[in-house]
């Protein structure tokens, strides 16, 4: 028999994307910040959320601006993930310390992140106070890929991309592909 143990409630949800967060405004230094709460909420029409606390410096960058950019990084990328998780962007200007590559978007004053490979550009439709976080809701306005994320037919490739998790305090790695949506049907 399956035995279980009963603990207080806490935020365990894993794993979740580890992805690095562009803001802007207009009269600052663009922003990076580490986001671990994050997800879609909509496919149609695409809607995602970040949640991040009111004390953080892109806190304000995003309330005031109503615009940030979703980038997801590679493992390769993961001690620049960490970094950016523990240093603030009130003292340092993290895209010179990392040497990340900011690059204009398309859509929203926020820079996308060069090196990571995917890159989705939002605009905040709603803000929602959660209790330690509040929820940014936003509009997905455009999706970048770095060509070499792309496979053969055009689409994101997994394995190419080896996006990362947060687990717990840790990061881990996510590329195996276990099934395929349907397939228990299939069998």
């Amino acid at each position: 028999m399956i035995q279980k143990v009963t603990k207080e409630p806490s935020a365990v949800l894993f794993p979740v994307p580890a992805v690095l967060v562009t803001s802007c405004l207009e009269d600052s230094e663009p922003n990076i910040i580490t986001i671990a709460w994050t997800g879609v909420m909509s496919s149609e029409p695409p809607v995602v959320y970040i949640s991040v606390r009111p004390g953080r410096h892109s806190y304000r960058l995003i309330k005031d601006s109503g615009e940030y950019v979703i980038n997801i990084p590679s493992v390769d990328q993961i001690k620049l993930v960490d970094y950016c998780g523990i240093v603030t962007g009130k003292d340092v200007n993290k895209f010179k310390e990392t040497g990340l590559t900011p690059v204009p978007g398309s859509r929203v004053r926020a820079p996308l992140i060069a090196e990571c490979p995917v890159n989705i550009e939002c605009r905040v439709r709603q803000v929602i106070s959660l209790g330690s976080h509040d929820a940014f809701i936003a509009d997905v306005l455009a999706v970048h890929y770095n060509m070499q994320a792309l496979d053969e037919n055009g689409r994101p490739d997994m394995g190419r991309i080896r996006p990362c998790g947060y687990c717990i305090g840790e990061y881990r790695e996510i590329t195996d592909r276990i099934g395929r949506y349907g397939f228990s049907k299939k069998e």
